[in-house]
């Protein structure tokens, strides 16, 4: 088994003094060697193992005990394959073991001041903000669990891409809307570690200070060629940027974001009972 240290180092791609030489174990270990999986065995996950992990995404922390999320479980592979045109790069969902649906929901909420003959009066960025971050919590901590469970996750935010559809196909209310999808199941292939930036970069000690960004994020893209080196047909949206001679992490998002996307997520929530105010 690795030491601390040794998986701290291979989560930054580069020696460093973080950690000590002890051996890694339990929760630390498993979320220090984490990595997406996409690949899974052709055997079910038991349902009370689900169920399980359900309870454990719903350990989270949440705003104000109003757990404004819901998760939609699809195991049915006839729903899949309705979604499956939504989420074009995940060419396996119609295979894969079992899916979730984390949503931001806010509905709930209403309907409960209703009960009580009350008039829900936060529907706002706030509450559009809190229903998102309660939903995500719950997806993280379901991923480590399913994870520490011996299963392999891998997110889905392009289920966003089509929110319309993906909508239609879950029946989704208004005040309801998806946040992120995660497949499981149990791994056929191991996956690879995927490096982060460094702490140098992401972690801020007593005031915000990114004077020394653009060298940093050089260092950076050159750690991760290093160990994973993209090859030019992997190169995003050449249609649009051509081939770069070198491509690393930076060139990567800034190719992404300087693209439009989601353009219609606004209207969406707009539309189905979000006022964003």
């Amino acid at each position: 088994m690795a030491t601390t240290r040794e998986m701290v180092s291979a989560r930054y791609g580069t020696e460093i003094s973080v950690g000590d030489a002890t051996e890694a174990t339990g929760t630390i270990a498993g979320l220090l060697s984490r990595r997406s999986i996409r690949l899974y065995e052709d055997r079910p996950v038991e349902d009370d193992l689900i169920n399980v992990l359900l309870a454990c995404a719903q350990s989270a922390p949440c705003k104000s005990n109003l757990q404004q999320y819901s998760i939609i479980v699809v195991q049915d592979k006839a729903t899949r394959e309705k979604l499956a045109p939504f989420v074009p790069r995940t060419k396996s969902l119609p295979t894969v073991p079992a899916l979730l649906i984390f949503c931001a929901d806010m509905r709930r909420g209403q309907r409960v001041t209703a009960f009580r003959g009350k008039q829900h009066c936060n529907n706002n960025m706030d509450t559009f903000l809190n229903a998102t971050i309660d939903a995500s919590l719950a997806m993280g901590f379901f991923v480590a669990a399913a994870e520490a469970a011996g299963l392999g996750c891998a997110p889905l935010s392009s289920l966003r891409d089509y929110m319309y559809q993906v909508a239609e196909v879950l029946d989704l209310p208004d005040g309801v809307f998806p946040i992120a999808g995660v497949m499981f199941g149990w791994p056929s292939a191991p996956g690879y570690v995927n490096q982060r930036l460094p702490q140098s970069i992401v972690v801020h000690r007593e005031r915000y200070d990114d004077s020394n960004l653009e060298a940093e994020i050089d260092a950076y893209d050159q750690t991760r060629h290093n160990a994973f080196p993209i090859p030019d047909e992997r190169q995003a949206k050449r249609d649009f940027f051509g081939t770069a001679d070198f491509y690393g992490w930076s060139e990567h998002i800034s190719r992404q974001l300087g693209v439009p996307e989601r353009s219609e997520f606004r209207a969406f929530l707009k539309s189905h009972g979000f006022d964003l105010a």
